[in-house]
């Protein structure tokens, strides 16, 4: 299982709002952003966090899983994860 950081210089607000202070770029999270987000910060497993986005949203694993590696790919480009 791969683990994944949020750097310290991420701020992260409950609204959804992400600073990142070492490029200074800002972003707002939708709802299933803010949860994923969050159970990143809490050590939630892939498998975790794919079971709750499914729990709350009403979506199959498979597409879920997939939404959840491409959100992840772009919060590693954006330099929010580690």
């Amino acid at each position: 299982m791969e683990n994944f950081i949020i750097p310290q210089n991420v701020a992260i607000s409950d609204s959804g709002f992400l600073f990142q202070a070492a490029t200074g770029e800002s972003f707002t999270l939708n709802e299933i952003g803010k949860l994923i987000v969050k159970m990143l910060q809490g050590s939630s497993t892939v498998e975790q966090i794919v079971g709750k986005v499914c729990e709350e949203y009403d979506t199959d694993p498979r597409t879920a899983e997939r939404d959840f590696e491409d959100f992840i790919t772009q919060l590693k480009h954006y330099s929010i994860l580690k």
